[in-house]
C-alpha cells in the first residue's frame, strides 16, 4: 500500500509539473521589437519597402483617384529605444524615397521627384501596433513633389503636422491610410490636399522580419 501511495502522490506531482509548465510563458517578456533571432538592439537599422503589388499614393482626395502614384518606395530607420513589451518603440527615420512615380493630374505631364524634407523624423510603435511619425519640435513633415508641364517645372510643397500608421505582424507591415498634407506653396496645378496612402512590408531588421509585442 505504501508503494501504491508513493506512486499516485508521484504522478500527482507529475500532473501538478505540467500544469504549471502549461501556464507559464517560455521565457520572460521580450521588447517591444523581436526578429526571429531575439529583440532588437538599440542602434538597429531597419528598412522596407511597398509590400509587393502595391503603390505608394498621393491624391487630392480621400475618396478620389486623382494626383500621384509611385511604384517604388521605402524608409530607412534606426531604432533608439526597444524596452520590454507592452510599451513603445521609438526609431529615428533618416530615409524616406519615392521612385518611378506617375501622374493623371490634367495639365501635368510626369514627375520628376518627391523629396521628403527635414529629415529626421522621429517614428514611434506601439505595442497595440500603432505607428506615429511626428517631426522635430516646432516643425512640420514636409515633402516637395517636382513635376513637369507644358510650361516648365513646378514645385508643390505640402506638410503635415504627423503621420498615423498601423503595424501588422500578419505580414510584418506598416501601413498609411489617407494621410492628409496640405500644400503650403506651389502653383495652381499643385492640388490643396494631398491624402498619403503605403504599405510597406516586410520590415526588415538584418533581413530578418519584425514583429511588434
Amino acid at each position: 500500500m505504501r508503494t501504491r501511495s508513493r506512486s499516485l502522490l508521484a504522478l500527482a506531482g507529475t500532473v501538478a509539473a505540467l500544469s504549471l509548465t502549461a501556464v507559464t510563458p517560455a521565457s520572460a517578456a521580450g521588447a517591444v521589437l523581436s526578429t526571429p533571432a531575439g529583440d532588437v538592439a538599440v542602434g538597429d537599422v531597419l528598412n522596407a519597402s511597398l509590400a509587393s503589388g502595391t503603390n505608394a499614393t498621393l491624391y487630392s482626395s480621400a475618396t478620389g483617384t486623382s494626383g500621384l502614384s509611385c511604384a517604388a518606395s521605402g524608409f530607412t530607420a534606426t531604432v533608439t529605444d526597444n524596452p520590454t513589451a507592452p510599451g513603445t518603440a521609438t526609431e529615428s527615420l533618416s530615409a524616406h524615397t519615392f521612385g518611378s512615380c506617375t501622374t493623371n493630374v490634367f495639365g501635368v505631364l510626369g514627375v520628376t521627384s518627391i523629396t521628403v524634407n527635414a529629415l529626421p523624423y522621429t517614428s514611434s510603435v506601439a505595442s497595440d501596433g500603432s505607428v506615429t511619425v511626428t517631426p522635430a519640435s516646432g516643425s512640420v513633415i514636409q515633402t516637395t513633389v517636382v513635376l513637369r508641364t507644358l510650361l516648365g517645372s513646378i514645385n508643390c510643397v505640402y506638410q503635415a503636422p504627423s503621420l498615423s500608421g498601423t503595424a501588422s505582424n500578419t505580414d510584418n507591415s506598416i501601413s498609411f491610410v489617407n494621410q492628409q498634407f496640405t500644400k503650403s506653396s506651389g502653383s495652381s496645378l499643385c492640388f490643396a490636399n494631398g491624402f498619403f496612402t503605403a504599405k510597406y512590408a516586410p520590415v526588415t531588421d538584418g533581413g530578418q522580419a519584425v514583429t511588434v509585442n
